[in-house]
């Protein structure tokens, strides 16, 4: 009833194109969808246990208050990943929405409020607190806060993680990423290039899943290159709601200047931009940032493409063998999306395997986003290693407590350990 009314709210504050916003919406539906099937799914094992006449299980629990931090380019659905899933673990929530998009955050909560008052549940079990950094660093610090779930900057997750672990809360980090596609010599380049435009240039390239790299077998690298060029001369660059736009403008001033000083500090590392570069539409918009999402042709992995740059910046540079792709896949701090276009089985089982892509998200002949809510979400290293969404995540919000329970009458110790008064 109100999908397009929220996705209107997130393209005139995060400047999504109305396709993707509505996605995004999709979104919440979706993980509501899978949340009240997972209500009656929460659980626990049986264990056999050594001692005659006992049985040993686990039972889960509410954990209590979850803290919900969540950032720009996603303002509804990452809110909703952990809110849906911490209300049927049993879990009121506290969120502290993005200071850039205040308007998505009081709709949604008020559509949530809602439902709350419908289903007869305490007005108070969900609440929304906008504000400043001084908001966020209260939920951090805060003993009554169970799990704080925080998704952000790498820089962010150093300074959260510390804090809540020092008064021992848990936290769900969801920080940044330097995805990458590896394109070997038997890819489809058809799909690749399709595969690839959407992961690097969707949402302008401001998903913590955007592709910022591709790593194509030497034999491939230069028509690749040439077909992902074509295809970003096409891109049409406008009002994020207006039909037939697919690249609408970056979030702020600083998103821009930081894409300048990336392609800037490229240059000087050898890179040649063979697509796009400079803003678009400045004159019409002056106080908003569109740019021409750009391909940069690297010799080797240098400094700046290890970096994560949020913005429509893809490097793409060659590779000879797999498990130089591998490699090369790996050797960024962060660890949250991978991809591989091939045909070859083999190569594609290898980089799935526990030899190939350290991530937390490994893909095979498709891009680095566009993730679904019924697999569980996030990271390594320094994406964080939280996991959100779908699968087990659901455990994230909940407490175990392992059970004995003794019906024999007797009071045999565990590992025959003898203790008779």
């Amino acid at each position: 009833m109100h999908q397009d009314d929220l996705a209107t709210l997130i393209s005139l504050e995060v400047g999504k194109i109305t396709s993707e916003a509505r996605g995004e919406v999709q979104e919440m539906v979706d993980i509501c969808d899978f949340a009240v099937g997972l209500s009656r799914q929460l659980y626990g094992r049986t264990m056999t246990s050594e001692r005659p006449g006992h049985r040993l299980m686990e039972t889960w629990h509410p954990l209590g208050v979850v803290g919900v931090i969540s950032a720009f380019n996603f303002p509804a659905a990452v809110w909703s990943w952990n809110t849906a899933i911490a209300l049927v673990c049993g879990d009121p929530v506290i969120w502290k929405p993005s200071e850039l998009a205040p308007l998505t955050a009081l709709a949604g909560h008020a559509l949530l409020a809602r439902a709350v008052t419908e289903a007869g549940a305490p007005a108070d079990l969900s609440r929304v607190v906008v504000g400043g950094p001084e908001v966020g660093e209260a939920l951090v610090g805060h003993h009554g806060v169970a799990l704080l779930s925080a998704t952000g900057s790498t820089r962010m997750g150093r300074a959260v993680g510390p804090l809540v672990a020092n008064r021992f809360g848990r936290s769900l980090l969801e920080l940044g990423g330097n995805n990458a596609a590896v394109v070997s010599g038997s890819a489809d380049l058809d799909l690749t290039t399709r595969g690839v435009v959407f992961s690097a240039a969707g949402t302008a390239g401001q998903r913590c899943t955007s592709m910022r790299r591709v790593i194509a077998h030497r034999s491939v690298v230069d028509d690749l290159t040439e077909r992902l060029a074509s295809a970003y001369a096409r891109l049409p660059i406008g009002n994020p709601m207006a039909g037939g736009t697919l690249v609408g403008p970056l979030v702020n001033r600083a998103a821009h200047e930081g894409m300048e000083r990336a392609l800037e500090q490229a240059a000087t590392e050898g890179g040649k931009l063979v697509a796009g570069g400079g803003r678009e539409l400045e004159e019409a918009a002056p106080d908003a940032f569109y740019v021409r999402p750009s391909i940069v042709r690297m010799d080797e992995q240098s400094p700046v493409v290890t970096q994560e740059t949020f913005a429509p910046l893809l490097y793409v540079l060659p590779y000879d063998d797999l498990d130089e792709a591998i490699a090369l896949n790996n050797a960024v701090p962060q660890g949250l999306s991978s991809s591989v276009f091939t045909a070859d089985q083999a190569e594609a089982e290898r980089f799935l395997s526990a030899e190939g892509s350290d991530c937390g998200i490994v893909n095979v002949n498709i891009g680095t986003s566009g993730a679904e809510i019924g697999g569980a979400f996030g990271g390594e290293k320094e994406t964080g290693g939280g996991r959100e969404s779908g699968s087990d995540a659901w455990r994230s919000y909940m407490r175990r407590a392992t059970n004995t329970i003794n019906y024999s009458g007797e009071l045999p110790l565990a590992q025959g350990v003898s203790f008779t008064v």
